[in-house]
């Protein structure tokens, strides 16, 4: 299914596109303020979004694929993700009219025709939007319970059972966003994206000293060249569930296709905003790459075929060092499920304006003033829905574990749609890339094969979480 060049009309424009054109030198070419990012505000936005416990989890990812498949997959995957971002990115200006497309809609609406091909990519983009939302919601209460649990049972005897509760740490995190969620859109998000990269410095080296520490108790590497060994404990059948598993975290764990455009709407020019965002995107996959393979490395020496799915849960002592992580964690999810959920504020807010531009409850905004940070503009629609938005979000993860499993189903089966398949298309449509030539038959083999990872991933991730067992569909009120 290849695209065809859209029809341009008023309908698919970006709302920038129907704004009048400023002549002022303080406003851009669409008529808003002018743009000020930089390859690294870019940078940081990127780190920001692709971070966090993804990276935690590869030392589990590499116990399933050993010594030899693991740092190829992790290094493949980086390439893979780097080239459909760069080819996302050119998408930023329609090839018809030169008009900005701040967001993956926009560019699809510019590059692809077909109305049934356009809702189903509405679908599973802002679906996968809310997947991460949720993840960083789960991962956040988590580690604050984490906190809670090391303060109160850290002096008490192991073979006695200490409990803390699970949803007054959701409800926490809650709070936070929809205070956090009233910043009014992605493009004053600078500030909490460094402050999240502060934080991703500080828990990282935290993670990779334990590693070593514990590497150098054992006094020697564990793990094998083929990963997790076939006996009594894991039958064959089992070994294949997890290396599809481990293969599609390490496919999704680059992923910020959903908000790349955004990001790069921050961008200021000269230099062009694709110059810019190319060099950030592979500025940031480099940094995030080497990273990710140090802590998966290191995780997997240290704890062998053992290797947690979640490299700080292996570790017990210093529970005030773990306690740093955990905090440093929290915030750096805090400013992850902005970037994620920004785009879905920004798509209700802009539709619902649209279609009621008289009424005074959505469009009225209300100055005050805060000490310290200056005026704020309060618009009462924002914050009933952002604030509705957030409860639910934390409602349904706080609860049911089913919702939290069937969003992550999804998100595995997003990978290929919102990754590859959208942008190798627009990218085809754009380059005029004839058919069964060199350059269009690399581009579907790569198509292929990552399609053929979203289906085995997706499958394992079925058989691992409804398949498995005898399933529960609520969360534990205890941790």
């Amino acid at each position: 299914m290849t695209g065809n060049t859209a029809r341009v009309t008023k309908n698919n424009l970006s709302d920038h596109d129907l704004l009048p054109i400023g002549s002022s030198e303080s406003l851009d070419d669409d008529g808003s303020p002018k743009r000020t990012g930089t390859v690294w505000t870019a940078s940081a936005y990127i780190v920001t979004a692709v971070t966090g416990p993804v990276v935690l989890n590869f030392a589990w990812d590499m116990a399933q694929l050993g010594w030899i498949a693991g740092p190829f997959l992790i290094i493949l995957f980086s390439f893979v993700t780097y080239f459909a971002s760069t080819i996302l990115c050119a998408s930023y200006r329609s090839p018809i009219t030169g008009k900005r497309n701040p967001t993956y809609m926009h560019a699809i609406r510019s590059n692809i025709d077909g109305p049934i091909v356009l809702k189903i990519c509405w679908v599973l983009q802002y679906l996968s939007l809310c997947v991460v939302t949720s993840q960083y919601t789960e991962s956040a209460a988590t580690r604050m319970a984490d906190i809670n649990w090391f303060a109160k049972c850290h002096s008490i005897d192991g073979e006695e059972p200490c409990y803390v509760y699970r949803k007054p740490h959701f409800i926490a995190f809650g709070v936070l966003q929809i205070v956090l969620s009233q910043i009014p859109n992605f493009h004053q998000l600078r500030w909490l994206t460094f402050l999240c990269l502060g934080m991703f410095l500080l828990y990282s080296p935290i993670g990779l000293a334990l590693a070593i520490v514990k590497l150098a108790e054992n006094g020697k590497f564990e793990g094998s060249l083929t990963g997790m060994s076939i006996g009594p404990q894991v039958t064959r059948a089992k070994k294949t569930w997890m290396v599809f598993t481990a293969i599609g975290d390490i496919a999704q764990a680059y992923d910020f296709s959903n908000v790349l455009l955004e990001i790069q709407d921050t961008v200021g020019s000269p230099p062009s905003e694709v110059q810019t965002m190319k060099k950030a995107t592979r500025r940031s996959v480099a940094v995030i790459t080497f990273i990710s393979m140090i802590h998966g490395c290191l995780g997997y020496a240290a704890f062998g075929v053992s290797s947690p799915g979640f490299l700080f849960d292996g570790f017990y002592k210093p529970y005030w060092l773990l306690n740093i992580a955990s905090a440093a964690m929290v915030i750096q999810a805090a400013g992850g499920y902005q970037i994620f959920v920004q785009p879905i504020f920004a798509m209700v807010e802009k539709s619902i304006t649209r279609r009621f531009p008289e009424n005074e409850f959505i469009t009225k905004e209300i100055k005050i003033w805060i000490p310290r940070f200056g005026p704020y503009k309060l618009n009462l629609f924002r914050l009933v829905w952002r604030t509705f938005f957030v409860t639910t979000i934390t409602s349904l993860s706080m609860s049911f574990a089913v919702c939290l499993d069937v969003l992550k189903l999804v998100g595995t089966m997003a990978f290929w749609p919102i990754v590859i398949y959208f942008p190798v298309e627009m990218y085809i449509v754009q380059k005029e890339i004839p058919k069964w030539t060199a350059r269009w038959l690399c581009l579907q083999i790569l198509s292929f094969g990552c399609l053929i990872v979203t289906i085995a991933a997706a499958a394992a991730n079925v058989v691992d979480t409804f398949l498995g067992g005898s399933y529960k569909p609520f969360m534990p009120n205890r941790y």
